[in-house]
C-alpha cells in the first residue's frame, strides 16, 4: 500500500514540474521518466546481485526506447524528475538524491578512466538545466540550481546557484523554493533567469574605465591650467 501511494505522489510529482502533461495517466504513459526509472530499479537490483551483463543490456534497451541512458550502477532515490530527457545520460558511481529534477541533455559523467567513485553526487532537490555536464566524483549541494549549457568541474555549495564554463557560483542561499499543490516542495525550476557571471564582471569593468577617465580628465585639466 505504501509504494503503490508513493508511487502515486510520483506521478502528481511529474503533473507538477511539467505543465505539459496533465494527468496521472498522460504522466505514466507518455513521459520517457517513468518508463526510464522503473527500468533502472530492476536493473539496479540485477546489477547489485551480480548479474551484470543482463542490467547493462536491459539498460540499453531502455535507452534505446527513452533516449535516456543510466548505468544499472548509478544510485538514485524518489522522485527524480526527467524533462524530456532524451541525451541524458547517468554515470555508473553517479548518486542522486531525492527530489532531483535533470533537462535533457544532462550528463552526470566522468573525467577520465579513472577507478573507483569517478561520478557526481547530488543533493536532494537540485535542478540541472537543458545541456549542463557536471563531471567528476564531485558535489552538488542541497536546492542547487546549475543553469543550462554549464560545465561543472568543482563542487557547488547548498543553495547555490551555478553557471558558465566552468561553472561558477553566482548566488549563494538565493533559490527560491515553492509551494507544489500536491506532492510537497520543490526548487525553483526557472532555468532563465540566471545571473551572467562575466556580464557582472564586465559592468564592474566598464564603471572602473569611466571612474578612471574622469580622474584622468581631472588631471589633464589641472595640468592644461
Amino acid at each position: 500500500m505504501k509504494k503503490i501511494k508513493a508511487f502515486g505522489m510520483y506521478l502528481d510529482s511529474i503533473v507538477d514540474r511539467d505543465p505539459a502533461v496533465n494527468s496521472r495517466l498522460e504522466a505514466l504513459l507518455c513521459h520517457p521518466c517513468i518508463f526510464s526509472i522503473a527500468s533502472h530499479r530492476l536493473n539496479h537490483i540485477l546489477y547489485l546481485r551480480g548479474f551484470k551483463i543482463t542490467a547493462r543490456f536491459l539498460s540499453q534497451i531502455s535507452r534505446f526506447l527513452t533516449g535516456i541512458e543510466i548505468h544499472p550502477g548509478a544510485k538514485i532515490k524518489e522522485n527524480l524528475f526527467i524533462d524530456h530527457g532524451m541525451g541524458v545520460v547517468i554515470g555508473e558511481t553517479a548518486e542522486i538524491g531525492r527530489n532531483v529534477t535533470l533537462y535533457q541533455g544532462v550528463t552526470l559523467g566522468g573525467t577520465g578512466k579513472d577507478s573507483g567513485k569517478r561520478h557526481p553526487t547530488i543533493g536532494d532537490d537540485v535542478m540541472i538545466s537543458a545541456g549542463a555536464r557536471v563531471l567528476g566524483p564531485l558535489n552538488i549541494g542541497k536546492r542547487s540550481k546549475i543553469g543550462a549549457g554549464s560545465v561543472v568541474l568543482k563542487d557547488i555549495p547548498s543553495d547555490s546557484t551555478a553557471v558558465g564554463i566552468p561553472a561558477r557560483v553566482v548566488k549563494k542561499r538565493d533559490v527560491k523554493i515553492h509551494a507544489i499543490r500536491r506532492s510537497g516542495t520543490f526548487g525553483d525550476l526557472d532555468q532563465i533567469h540566471i545571473t551572467d557571471p562575466l556580464e557582472k564582471e564586465l559592468e564592474a569593468m566598464k564603471e572602473k574605465i569611466s571612474e578612471l577617465e574622469e580622474r584622468l580628465e581631472v588631471i589633464l585639466e589641472r595640468k592644461a591650467i
